[in-house]
């Protein structure tokens, strides 16, 4: 008994189940939230690195245009400021027996003077020479920090030999060691000597061995090779990472690093993208540092901006290497660096086909740690940096096509990134390149409820909100999007709508958004900021290209409609009567054939607003402006714009003086016409306003006259099973319409009195009522849910009018009057 499932009670509605009766209930509540098209954002022809229209003084930003050749690369990360070359040291060493070979950790053979060595610059002829006292020097000095090179007594040879220290920051820039240097004449010398303490044993593969097997003849021939053999270059660049990679040479501590990045960098000159990337995908994988690290990432930026060249950073784990840089690059002291390279991914995700292999490679979470790594120090110094400002543009501007992606939405989520950018709306609110990429982002992530709900949580966000409209009130692209997104969090969230009210300044904001934007439409402006557009044209055929103006005021006013849902909210902003005179301003200048958007936003925003009038003597004028403002929408062949002004005649008609402005304008006529819609919509709305209607007795004899009677018995009857909440609207026309009846064939007419008692004595039993609907759900929950629909809706209602018609109906009615 203790597994069952618990007996839910009545009102209780079944979970994750959209019920066409929950769906239409909403639809036609008096208060109405109003959805609306996201802004577009159109995609700029070009690559750059801030917008064509940033705010940015030229002197403050980095530049996205520069000449960049293999000269303004190092070989060496870091070297001496002087560039001064070290002299070789004055050693001069002991003799040594024979005897103490056993002892010997290194040999020591004369120190030779390096500036007299032979250049092997891609030389063939490869001797080796003698290992200079300098290069004795720096094993010992390795030897005493760890890199331990020990000797095993029963074998005579090598134990363990550890990992070199060296890298290209050891070496001057102007020095050019050749192979066989230090490195090999260690190798030599200590090869030498083990033979010599015991001629038999083995000596194993080094990684000396390696590079000069495997790596050196690529380097050497890499290195002989001119521009103009670029396929040869290609092809070299790519068997020389494979063999370095295969062999754990990509890393700082690799000892001929430097070496080959000199060789690497002097054939960056190449003209053609591809090979230059192959070369590039060498100096990622070395890690390079510093102004090597800053011109690599500029030369990756510019072949990113020309849109022809994507398809050459799909090769090899180049997209791999790029968010590793990124990830491993210090933002404090690289961020000029970073500038470059994530400006780089910026362009690439404008490429589908990248988009797609960066989302896999979660390039979002890549990003995410860059920004919260900004936002860190950031929240750790007094000033936010400018020049982060700079990188966040490129970022965020990544992230906005990343959003798009279908594992988007979850890695936004996962990675906290909605919580970062509005840190960085507080941060950086003055910067309007970066906010328009943050709004735009936002204006994709809360078309879903669970973005929304994360958005809505955080509460600086309404603050920022708050703060950025003032500060930008004339951006209309940023304006507009702000709204759109404030929009989306007050659609359902109550709990949004209540912490935007509370927030300081936002009631008085909106109010000026829309006073501002309205003035500006008046003027016949199409843009607050930036030229005039061309609305010659049209977005689709028989739409309407609508201004960014007029886009602004459609996406306040929705914030305005969507506000006014909460009682506390809705009661506040009605206290304001500017609100209404601005709306009622818009619904009285312009015409829905032309601003239909507009005209309908407006229009949903005073029905929201009209359902706190209080209905007293103050407020009559207000509502009869109201009323005589929408009657113009009822003479147009304009059905959301019938539907949405009859709704605020629903409100509007619990006042007897509208009623009766309304009937003289044949109001009450034109609603029992409705009555014949195949919209069922409008005949629910139709419906309610009739029933405010039938209130006042001089005002009934028009549903009898219009054949009002027949037209619900119709509704009744097409509709009655399907919609009961329809169903019970019917029989409370009715039964405001037949409250002072005395016969119902006099009412109804006989005909109608007939049939209406069949239909009410079928529909209030159950069996009769709901045997067919109950029997194509096999759900329980569903059933019980139907069940109390009906019951609630439409069972008393239904009943009262039957047992007024058929106490009224007898075959001795009385004859009317002679005339």
């Amino acid at each position: 008994m203790d597994n069952k499932k618990p007996k839910k009670p009545f009102y209780a509605l079944p979970e994750n189940i959209p019920t066409s009766a929950q769906i239409v209930n909403a639809a036609r509540s008096s208060l109405r939230t109003f959805d609306t098209k996201r802004p577009n954002t159109p995609r700029e022809e070009q690559r750059h690195l801030f917008p064509t229209s940033t705010n940015r003084a030229p002197e403050t930003r980095p530049p996205s245009a520069f000449s960049l050749t293999s000269r303004h690369f190092e070989g060496p990360d870091s070297r001496p400021v002087s560039g001064t070359r070290l002299s070789p040291l004055d050693y001069h060493p002991k003799p040594i027996s024979p005897l103490d070979c056993e002892n010997i950790l290194v040999p020591r053979p004369p120190p030779i003077d390096l500036s007299k060595a032979p250049a092997r610059r891609g030389s063939g002829n490869r001797s080796k020479l003698p290992s200079s006292g300098e290069g004795s020097e720096s094993s010992l000095i390795r030897s005493g920090q760890g890199d331990e090179l020990t000797y095993s007594e029963s074998s005579g040879e090598k134990a363990t030999i550890g990992s070199s220290d060296l890298s290209e920051d050891s070496f001057d820039a102007k020095t050019s060691l050749p192979s066989g240097n230090a490195g090999d004449s260690r190798e030599s010398s200590a090869g030498s000597q083990r033979s010599h303490c015991d001629g038999n044993v083995d000596v194993p593969s080094e990684p000396e061995d390696v590079y000069t097997r495997d790596v050196e003849p690529l380097v050497v021939e890499l290195s002989s090779l001119k521009k103009k053999d670029c396929n040869r270059i290609y092809e070299l660049a790519g068997l020389l990472y494979d063999a370095l990679d295969k062999h754990n040479c990509l890393t700082k501590q690799f000892e001929h690093r430097a070496n080959l990045l000199k060789t690497i960098f002097k054939l960056l000159d190449v003209e053609e993208p591809r090979v230059v990337l192959k070369l590039v995908r060498l100096i990622l994988a070395f890690k390079v540092a510093g102004n090597n690290l800053l011109n690599v990432c500029k030369l990756i930026f510019k072949i990113g901006r020309s849109d022809k060249n994507d398809i050459y950073f799909l090769e090899d784990n180049l997209l791999n290497l790029l968010l590793e840089t990124i990830r491993a690059t210090d933002v404090t002291h690289s961020w000029e660096a970073l500038i470059y390279l994530v400006g780089a991914v910026k362009f690439l995700t404008g490429n589908a086909d990248i988009l797609k292999r960066l989302a896999k490679l979660d390039c979002i979470k890549t990003l995410a740690l860059l920004m919260h790594s900004i936002n860190k120090v950031n929240g750790n110094s007094e000033k936010p940096g400018e020049h982060f400002g700079h990188i966040l543009v490129q970022l965020t501007a990544a992230l906005r096509n990343l959003a798009d992606t279908s594992s988007g939405r979850d890695r936004f989520l996962t990675h906290n990134v909605i919580d970062g950018l509005v840190l960085v709306m507080e941060t950086y609110s003055g910067d309007s390149d970066l906010m328009m990429y943050i709004s735009r982002i936002l204006s994709k992530s809360t078309l879903h409820t669970d973005c929304c709900s994360v958005l809505a949580n955080l509460p600086q966000f309404y603050k920022a909100f708050v703060s950025l409209l003032k500060r930008h009130l004339m951006k209309d692209d940023l304006v507009v999007r702000l709204c759109f997104v404030i929009g989306n969090l007050t659609i359902k969230n109550d709990a949004a709508r209540l912490k935007l009210f509370h927030e300081s300044n936002s009631i008085e904001t909106l109010l000026l958004i829309l006073k501002t934007y309205l003035e500006l439409d008046q003027q016949g402006r199409t843009r607050a900021y930036g030229p005039e557009e061309d609305l010659s044209g049209s977005v689709d055929k028989g739409e309407t290209q609508v201004s960014k103006v007029e886009d602004v005021l459609i996406k306040v006013m929705r914030v305005i409609a969507n506000l006014t849902i909460n009682e506390e909210v809705g009661t506040a902003i009605s206290k304001n009567s500017e609100f209404m005179k601005l709306l009622l301003k818009i619904i009285d200048e312009k015409d829905i054939i032309h601003h239909e958007e507009v005209i309908i936003n407006a229009v949903v925003a005073i029905n929201n607003l009209s359902y706190y009038i209080i209905n007293n003597q103050s407020q009559i004028g207000l509502q009869l402006n109201i009323a005589q403002s929408l009657l113009k929408l009822l003479m147009i062949n304009n059905m959301e714009g019938i539907l949405e002004a009859a709704r605020v005649f629903g409100n509007l008609t619990r006042h007897k003086q509208v009623r009766d402005y309304l009937s003289q304008n044949k109001v009450d006529a034109i609603m029992v016409t409705l009555l014949d819609s195949n919209n069922r919509e409008l005949v629910y709305i139709a419906c309610g306003v009739l029933i405010n209607f039938m209130l006042d007795e001089e005002k009934r004899p028009i549903l009898k006259k219009e054949g009002g009677i027949k037209k619900l018995l119709e509704v009744l009857r097409d509709f009655g099973k399907e919609d009961w909440q329809l169903s019970a609207c019917v029989c409370k026309v009715l039964v405001n319409y037949s409250c002072r009846i005395h016969s119902s064939t006099n009412s109804f007419g006989q005909e109608e009195a007939i049939e209406l008692s069949e239909l009410l004595t079928e529909y209030i039993d159950k069996d009769m009522a709901l045997g067919e609907s109950l029997a194509n759900v096999d759900d329980d929950e569903m059933k019980e849910y139907i069940e109390d629909v009906w019951h609630e809706e439409f069972y008393s209602i239904g009943s009262q009018l039957l047992k007024r018609i058929v106490s009224h109906l007898s075959p001795l009615e009385p004859l009317e009057a002679p005339s």
